[in-house]
């Protein structure tokens, strides 16, 4: 009640991936006047998020934040419930009537739009999705038509490289790491020879880092196609490559391959710059056949402009990497055209803060950390001053915490059983995960992941 200051917090976190563990993780060691109860919620079986589902497979350095996080959850202070959807298995009100506070961490995972026509055309993809069954994400299915020989990328960042790397890369490659057999085996059949990627500005604006970039020269028969006429350098592209030492060394790795020249590889990856998109077209058969844009220059203030050149490459699939969007949540305000829920320092706000005429007023004890609160970007660094930030307004905000009238552990864990919900804790993901590592020790391999949410959960719960 108002006035009285309480000796526990009880917090629901949503989202179990490095945004949520990390907010969990901070408040545990944040110097407070008070004890700390924390629930982790997440809607899959398994924790981890996109470091699990939105990583490629052949990219060892996850394994370190993987590593953290395992630290995190493995001290056993934080109690996880995985396989339980927000807005499905809990609501709103369940969680004020069992908590203080909830901050959501529910990421964002959906791809970012692309709008020019064509862009839902048969063949044309977005990236998150081809990421999500390349991960073995239990919600996507198992197939995914590779039927094309040449294939575009749209974007310039992480994902558009990690996108364009699966495409190119032999199959076999690939073994050694955690992929699961149908991924395998679709890729394997694949039928690709050219992947082009696409970016709209210049070779010294990419959004990717030096790490991504070198390895791509690093496949095993892929020839690096770069192309002479987007490395007249202006003024300002010189200026960034002397003074930005990330840019150096991707103007290296370009300098390399545009000295290199080709092999004659039986697959090709092709890096072209200064290209705006227009139109996905299509064929006679009405699914993709070539992607037209508009060829732009340096406009001299670190953007690009057009120059009214029309180009068209074939290409018979089409993968937009332009960024990831959140998704709304139930009963907690949503700003549609960030796709971020609106905050101030990771307090929810009852509007979007940037419309007129809108009070900027504070929601109590609801909080946003990660990238639903920031939008998709920055690294693994950016996630823990973000849940720094958040936290320490939770903290502050102690007088306008909820006061919930069920606050015992006991009684979201009997919320749950009475409705039926299969939900997975901590000793489930232990489990589930000894279960992966045993399935890829057979084959010499890290893991082999477990795809369907069902089989997941049933191990999880010991065949329960």
């Amino acid at each position: 009640s108002e006035g009285t200051t309480l000796t526990k917090l009880r917090l629901a976190i949503v989202g179990a991936g490095p945004a949520g563990i990390y907010a969990a993780d901070i408040l545990l060691k944040h110097e407070r006047g008070f004890d700390v109860s924390i629930d982790l919620f997440e809607g899959l079986p398994a924790p981890y998020g996109l470091v699990r589902y939105g990583v490629a497979p052949d990219h060892p350095r996850i394994k370190g934040i993987i590593t953290a996080l395992r630290e995190v959850l493995d001290r056993g202070d934080i109690r996880i419930f995985g396989n339980v959807q927000y807005g499905r298995d809990i609501t709103l009100d369940d969680l004020k009537r069992h908590y203080n506070a909830v901050i959501f961490a529910t990421g964002a995972v959906r791809d970012a739009a692309l709008d020019i026509p064509g862009i839902d055309l048969p063949g044309s993809y977005g990236a998150a999705d081809f990421v999500s069954w390349y991960d073995g994400h239990p919600d996507y299915p198992r197939e995914w038509p590779l039927e094309a020989q040449s294939v575009a990328v749209i974007g310039n960042g992480n994902v558009a490289l990690d996108v364009a790397r699966m495409l190119a890369k032999h199959a076999d490659d690939l073994l050694p790491t955690e992929i699961p057999a149908n991924v395998y085996a679709g890729l394997k059949a694949s039928p690709v020879t050219d992947v082009h990627v696409f970016g709209r500005r210049g070779p010294t604006q990419v959004k990717f880092s030096p790490l991504e970039l070198r390895e791509l020269g690093e496949l095993r028969d892929v020839d690096m196609v770069v192309y002479e006429e987007d490395f007249d350098y202006d003024d300002a592209a010189r200026r960034a490559i002397e003074s930005n030492k990330q840019i150096l060394v991707i103007d290296r790795v370009f300098t390399k391959w545009r000295e290199e020249g080709q092999t004659g590889a039986s697959r090709r990856l092709h890096l072209h710059f200064f290209a705006k998109p227009l139109e996905v077209v299509a064929g006679p058969d009405g699914r993709v056949a070539a992607f037209r844009y508009e060829r732009t220059e340096p406009d001299g203030a670190g953007g690009v402009r057009g120059t009214g050149e029309i180009r068209e490459v074939p290409v018979q699939a089409l993968y937009r990497a332009v960024g990831y969007f959140g998704s709304p949540l139930d009963g907690i305000p949503f700003d549609e055209r960030r796709g971020v829920i609106p905050n101030h320092e990771g307090q929810v706000l009852r509007s979007d803060p940037t419309s007129p005429g809108q009070d900027n007023e504070i929601l109590p004890g609801v909080y946003a950390t990660g990238w639903i609160k920031r939008g998709p970007v920055g690294l693994i660094g950016h996630t823990k001053s973000d849940a720094m930030e958040t936290i320490q307004h939770l903290v502050n905000d102690q007088a306008s915490w909820w006061s919930p009238a069920e606050p015992s552990e006991e009684a979201v864990v009997a919320l749950l059983e009475a409705r039926g919900v299969r939900y997975t804790n901590l000793d489930g993901w232990h489990a589930l995960d000894q279960h992966e590592i045993a399935l890829g020790q057979t084959e010499g391999r890290a893991r082999i992941k477990v795809v369907p949410r069902e089989e997941m959960v049933d191990i999880s719960r010991g065949g329960a």
